[in-house]
């Protein structure tokens, strides 16, 4: 059901849409053309007509080269469920022989986990993936791994019955392959391999489930079509391929993937606090364009944020509704309730002894803080956690009436920290904005 935005939204205006494609669009490939989820594709009037007809069969491929899937691979998986609300059929594939190889990156070789490790994550990965998608139904989600189709495989097999259809010169020209080719590291021929091992999936899943279409990253494109060409030469049949665009910031910068903080969908490696603040943080002139890919608002709703971004922009309205609907998609309408109460007592008038102490904990987590005991004077906690260079300057700041513990004024220069929050924490504010939060033990 479409919802009416107001100019006047609250922080938390609406609850997070079930999930639902637009019904003002003729068919799935018009919405996800609009929504610019297609940056490259095989033939684009044969995949919209194939994607308006009777259900088909798709797959995403997710290899277990880190515990958890992260927001590149959540273009992915919403883009499944659009097309699973449309009547397809998707195959979830989690690589556990393609993991133990790792797609060849532009720049180095990939250290390869061990096969142990490997399983591990594609248990994860395996537990991610079903969070997004529907098991129930005439077109109910499948999972695979193709390692139960690869481990059986013998190197003389492999070579004889798939390696003979590919072309060492084509293969040259795939843009990873090329781009490590041309630089000092090289590429081993273990990664060079890569993309038969991807095209042999795509191949094994046409023959037992008549998988018709594959989706992935554009910069996955030369695996994409490696699968294409490969069932084309061996079943004499067109199959297809869609590769959805790298997001990166308007200035140009990497999006959600930044040096050692990446937005992991696992909790337990970026808590809801910190992907709620990320997706907040999101700039007036990205905004739009984040609500068409990464939430399933309509396009007359989107069209009412995109507005309102012109017209009052000091609201942010289309943030807070983009970080509310992507939160509980990822992590649930009561992790998304509890990090925007969290947020509001933090930064507005919200009460911080009613939060949920753990995400209370997570939320301290990404302001400057210190640990400290029980019964450590404001002035020296003040000092810890960085708000104020030295004592002095600590104790003048009380002195003008600039600190707060736990949303109360400190009066004095003798005041002590408490822990006195939910989780036996503590948040001290200088002025009006400046928090840092106190673990105290």
């Amino acid at each position: 059901m479409s919802e009416t935005v107001s100019a006047n939204a609250p922080a938390a205006p609406l609850r997070a849409l079930t999930p639902a494609n637009d019904p003002t669009f003729e068919n799935v490939w018009d919405e996800i053309v609009w929504r610019g989820l297609v940056h490259v594709s095989t033939d684009q009037e044969a995949l919209r007509e194939l994607l308006s007809g009777d259900p088909i069969t798709y797959y995403c491929g997710f290899d277990p080269t880190a515990p958890s899937l992260h927001l590149g691979n959540l273009v992915q998986l919403l883009t499944m469920r659009r097309l699973q609300l449309a009547g397809h059929r998707p195959l979830g594939l989690v690589g556990g022989s393609t993991g133990l190889i790792g797609d060849p990156r532009p720049t180095a070789e990939r250290t390869l986990n061990t096969k142990d490790t490997v399983a591990e994550w594609v248990g994860y990965l395996r537990s991610q993936v079903e969070r997004f998608l529907s098991f129930e139904g005439e077109n109910a989600a499948r999972m695979v791994n193709n390692l139960d189709w690869t481990a059986p495989l013998s190197a003389i097999d492999f070579l004889r019955d798939i390696g003979k259809y590919y072309r060492v010169g084509t293969m040259l020209k795939k843009d990873a392959v090329s781009a490590r080719l041309n630089s000092e590291a090289g590429i081993s021929y273990t990664e060079f391999s890569y993309q038969i091992l991807q095209g042999m999936d795509f191949l094994e899943l046409h023959r037992q489930y008549g998988c018709v279409l594959q989706t992935g990253g554009s910069d996955q494109w030369g695996n994409l079509t490696s699968g294409v060409d490969l069932i084309h030469r061996v079943e004499g049949v067109g199959v297809h391929a869609i590769g959805t665009p790298l997001i990166t910031n308007s200035d140009g910068t990497k999006f959600g993937k930044s040096e050692g903080n990446a937005i992991w969908l696992d909790a337990a490696m970026c808590s809801p606090y910190r992907m709620y603040q990320f997706w907040l943080s999101t700039t007036d002139a990205d905004v739009v364009d984040r609500l068409k890919v990464f939430t399933f608002l309509t396009r007359a709703e989107i069209d009412q944020y995109a507005a309102l971004v012109e017209s009052e922009p000091f609201r942010r309205a289309a943030q807070k509704r983009l970080a509310r609907e992507v939160t509980a998609f990822v992590h649930g309408e009561d992790a998304a309730d509890a990090v925007i109460a969290a947020s509001e007592a933090l930064f507005g008038a919200g009460d911080l002894t009613t939060l949920d102490a753990a995400t209370l904990r997570s939320a301290l987590e990404e302001l400057p803080h210190a640990e400290v005991a029980a019964g450590t004077p404001v002035v020296q906690a003040l000092v810890d956690t960085g708000l104020v260079a030295s004592l002095s300057e600590a104790r003048r700041a009380i002195a003008q009436g600039g600190v707060s513990l736990d949303g109360a004024k400190v009066e004095g220069e003798d005041a002590v920290v408490t822990g006195a929050l939910p989780g036996g924490v503590s948040v001290l504010r200088r002025g009006k904005k400046t928090l840092a939060g106190l673990f105290v033990g």
